[in-house]
């Protein structure tokens, strides 16, 4: 093959791939999610990775980051099918770019098989055309509960989501984190109190929401763009500012119901968060895992109550590490039934880059291979064998080393997969049934009793 027709192995831009170690703290981080939200009743689900572009573009949902061009592959004989097929209409397709539209359209294709309040979780892939750049990727993972209700839908579910971002977030130990919450009626009823336009609302409470990326004069220049008024602009600004205890934010915003009677949306606000905050607090949550945020406003539409962001303490810079909230409307578009929902996320490709880059994570060892049984000798290959199914019963991981080579290499070989004990058994070894256990991280070398070796093995990783 001539030099310029050698193959782009390259990634394609955007899209990750792990290295071992990267991949066992992603399982790692996957399996201490999954705990938590089985623990508080959540089943698993799958839908397709690709869904009909009607269901993703549901609710306004018309984005810059729908991945589209799913047509079938056809030879060439069949040209005029392959370009008819999948474009247009209810054939068009794209790749889901996030999992609670999926998740409407798979409650309303399964509603008779389903019992409510359904609490599923998923942890799939999802895939946004965006600019690729670093942190941001094309495809990622994404773990996500949501329950959804029939009706009715206790404002309880969504006071046990901070609780159950915080026993994950606990669980991984990335430090301290704060969970903001709001509501979006309240955001909805005081632009309708100021005289902001209803039809302007939501555009608004989009700007509202990139305070943190865009900083506050940004802000009030996007809101006077859609025709808000300075002096109205400047009481947003204020009101999105309210801070102090989450009793004492609470307080304003009740007082601010008495001064705004003809705002019922903004009272409605107040009274959801103020239950949603006394289920959080029954619940558990350390008054220091929450807060009351009014600039928290999540920028997709079909948000309508309770919404969440969680950031790190003293890493605000890495963005939201965990968003949601309530939506009314979603599910039922699809079944023209009231099916009101309450949910959240987790980016974790992306929190898993940031973390890392950030300090806060480490990559896990290259194997989980806990002890490499060397070889010392080809004939020994059965006492090895034996030796690395008996550890293995104990249960510890064993990688046996196949190959003779010189005894320094095998342990270089160990040290570069972070595996931290290496096995000897030599003849002498073998005919008194004890091996040499060599710790690769102090250096100690020791001699063991074959059957007390697994025994050993356990108390030096304990």
């Amino acid at each position: 093959m001539a030099k310029s027709d050698k193959i782009n192995f390259s990634t394609p831009s955007g899209f990750p791939e792990f290295l071992p170690g990267e991949k066992r703290l992603e399982l790692y981080l996957l399996d201490t999610i999954r705990r938590v939200f089985e623990n508080y009743g959540f089943t698993p689900i799958e839908t397709p990775a690709v869904e009909r572009l009607e269901v993703l573009q549901a609710k306004g949902n018309q984005g810059d980051n729908i991945i589209y061009g799913l047509n079938p592959i056809l030879p060439p004989n069949r040209q005029a099918e392959k370009d008819k097929a999948g474009e247009t209409g209810s054939e068009a397709r794209a790749l889901k770019f996030d999992q609670t539209v999926p998740l409407a359209a798979y409650i309303a294709r399964h509603l008779n098989e389903l019992s409510f309040p359904f609490a599923r979780y998923q942890m799939d892939m999802v895939f946004r055309g965006e600019r690729a750049k670093d942190g941001r990727f094309r495809q990622f993972r994404q773990c996500d509960i949501d329950v959804v209700g029939r009706r009715e839908l206790s404002l309880l579910y969504d006071a046990q989501m901070p609780a159950i971002i915080t026993e994950i977030f606990d669980a991984v130990n990335i430090g301290d984190f704060l969970i903001r919450i709001n509501n979006r009626k309240i955001l909805t009823g005081f632009f309708k109190s100021v005289g902001v336009e209803e039809e302007k609302i939501k555009s608004c409470i989009g700007i509202i929401d990139t305070l943190d990326k865009v900083g506050e004069n940004k802000v009030k220049n996007e809101l006077e763009k859609e025709g808000v008024l300075a002096d109205t602009t400047q009481k947003i600004i204020y009101f999105i500012h309210i801070d102090g205890t989450v009793d004492e934010v609470l307080d304003k915003l009740k007082y601010l119901t008495t001064s705004t009677p003809e705002a019922e949306e903004f009272a409605l606000g107040v009274t959801e968060l103020e239950t949603v905050i006394s289920g959080v607090r029954n619940l558990g949550v350390p008054e220091n895992r929450f807060c009351i945020d009014l600039s928290i406003a999540r920028g997709l539409n079909y948000y309508t109550g309770t919404v969440y962001e969680t950031t790190l303490i003293g890493h605000e810079a890495l963005g939201s590490i965990c968003s949601g909230g309530r939506y009314e409307e979603l599910v039922g578009m699809f079944l023209d039934e009231k099916m009101p929902g309450v949910g959240i996320s987790i980016g974790l490709t992306r929190l898993i880059s940031r973390l890392i880059k950030a300090g806060i994570l480490n990559t896990f060892a290259a194997t989980p291979a806990q002890v490499m049984v060397v070889n010392m000798q080809n004939d020994l290959m059965p006492v090895y064998l034996n030796v690395s199914q008996k550890l293995r019963q104990a249960k510890i991981n064993v990688v046996t080393n196949f190959e003779q080579r010189p005894l320094g290499k095998q342990f270089q070989l160990a040290e570069k997969q972070g595996i931290p004990f290496c096995v000897i058994i030599g003849s002498e070894e073998a005919a008194a049934q004890k091996v040499s256990l060599k710790d690769l991280r102090t250096r100690e070398q020791v001699e063991v009793a074959l059957e007390d070796l697994a025994e050993e093995i356990k108390r030096r990783l304990a």
